[in-house]
């Protein structure tokens, strides 16, 4: 069925979808991301250009996608979120055909009523400018036609491509179309051409600098940053409070990763940082395990939980690890507290000036000595995999933030995440096989030291077991067991 609309209609529905009265109020302003935006610019390398491409759209399934996540420096500088889009940035003023100047431009998909209707509002070129603050902002399609000279400048900067883009024959402003219009004003080169670029580059393409110079900025975090992260973190706190008291033998995993995804969404915030992490028992030693199928938690057990929210592009990394029947077993008790002592080590340190390896050696130190002393390694100097990743990384805008990782600097956020990993026939005692424990918290840098962030979900095994005996509200949420239901009948 092809759809007929009178110029009258299009006006009507371009009137209605251009307003979103629906949205938070506490999204960074406009005015934030246009000062990022002349960060960037003082960073640049002279008589540069910086180009920044929208995340591409990627399919579920069939004619469904996954939900759209835009890519963060794109966001970082832009505050736009949707796709098919491009960003240029330069070192100095270009002169547009009318005679102004100016110094950044924004491709960006156009409104289309029709598309509205199915999938959502579009800022469009003239939404762009008003709410984003662009005063350069044109139609994608307008791109293709767009007289830029990439070889005039000293350096055109861009992170490289990795080829993975669909292409919609239907849109010929689409991601791919972009990219493939910016190769081609810029000469990139193509893999008939190769071997030729090996023994003559292209001077003016840079693909490197972009990295230092994002990292630089997003590594440090401004006001406005901080307060989005703080409510990330909250969140995603109060999540692992209401799953303490929440717990049950019988649990499945899964329904424990609904409870915190359920608290996330309490408090409107948009996404995941990272897909859930809730491994029970032996499980919880995949240290990236997001399978989450176990149907019933054993009260003997650990379950390690993994979880952030992302809060308006901003997203916490919190894990804690509890005892499902409510009580650690001495065993459980005695890794719990030695991860917990790695932590505490790590935190006694963590402030401006520590390198970041300081902050894991710390930790290495507390569990390999611990480890020997129960026993579990012959010596602390022993190599073993019951500590197997880092402890500390950048959170922000990504869950492993960009950020430089030499010294800690005051505004940056981090995590300490020490782990202890005893997986089934790896020590000579059995008592020790299949508990898993990782503590992981956010803090900010401060001046003199730091601030724990994540502070509000307990963290000590006497205050998980304390908080594990509180009522909760879901104590009387019962559902009907799905064998037992009659069709038709409540």
């Amino acid at each position: 069925m092809r759809f007929r609309l009178t110029s009258i209609l299009t006006l009507a529905l371009i009137t209605v979808f251009a307003q979103n009265p629906n949205m938070p109020s506490d999204f960074l302003r406009k005015e934030w991301h246009k000062e990022r935006r002349q960060k960037l610019r003082e960073k640049m390398p002279p008589n540069s250009v910086a180009v920044f491409f929208a995340n591409a759209v990627r399919n579920r399934s069939n004619d469904v996608d996954y939900t759209y996540h835009q890519d963060p420096d794109f966001y970082y500088l832009t505050g736009y979120r949707e796709p098919h889009a491009v960003l240029l940035i330069f070192k100095d003023k270009q002169k547009a055909p009318n005679g102004s100047l100016y110094d950044e431009i924004i491709f960006v998909q156009p409104r289309n009523p029709i598309m509205e209707m199915w999938t959502g509002r579009r800022l469009g070129n003239l939404g762009t400018k008003d709410q984003l603050g662009f005063e350069q902002a044109f139609n994608n399609t307008d791109f293709k036609d767009y007289n830029i000279d990439f070889s005039s400048f000293s350096q055109v900067l861009f992170f490289d491509f990795f080829n993975d883009v669909r292409d919609d024959a239907r849109d010929k402003g689409d991601l791919y179309d972009l990219i493939e219009q910016f190769k081609n004003k810029a000469n990139y080169p193509r893999k008939e051409t190769l071997s030729v670029q090996r023994e003559q580059p292209q001077n003016n393409l840079n693909t490197q600098v972009l990295t230092d110079i994002m990292d630089d900025l997003r590594g440090i975090k401004t006001p406005e940053e901080l307060e989005l992260l703080r409510k990330a973190v909250m969140i995603s706190c109060i999540g692992q409070v209401e799953v303490m008291k929440a717990m049950k033998p019988g649990m499945s995993e899964r329904e424990v990763q609904g409870i915190h995804e359920y608290v996330f969404k309490k408090y409107q915030a948009e996404d995941l940082g990272y897909p859930s992490i809730v491994g029970g028992g032996h499980n919880g030693c995949i240290l990236h395990y997001i399978d989450n199928y176990k149907p019933a938690l054993d009260p003997k057990e650990l379950i390690l939980m993994d979880l952030g929210a992302e809060y308006h592009g901003y997203t916490a990394d919190i894990t804690r690890t509890i005892p499902v029947g409510g009580k650690f077993s001495p065993e459980q008790k005695q890794i719990y507290d030695l991860v917990l002592a790695a932590q505490e080590e790590a935190m006694k340190i963590c402030k401006p000036g520590t390198r970041f390896g300081e902050l894991y050696e710390a930790t290495a130190r507390v569990i390999n000595k611990g480890l020997a002393e129960l026993k579990i390694i012959d010596k602390p100097t022993d190599r073993h995999l019951y500590y197997p990743h880092g402890c500390c990384h950048h959170i922000g805008l990504d869950v492993h933030d960009r950020g430089t990782y030499d010294v800690l600097q005051e505004n940056m956020v981090i995590t300490i995440e020490p782990g202890i990993y005893i997986q089934e026939n790896t020590t000579k005692d059995p008592k020790w096989w299949g508990i898993a424990v990782r503590i992981e918290d956010d803090y900010l840098i401060t001046k003199n030291g730091c601030e724990h962030l994540s502070s509000f979900a307990p963290r000590t095994t006497e205050a998980i077991e304390a908080m594990m005996m509180q009522p909760s509200p879901l104590d009387k949420f019962l559902l009907p067991e799905l064998n037992k239901v009659t069709p038709g009948k409540n």
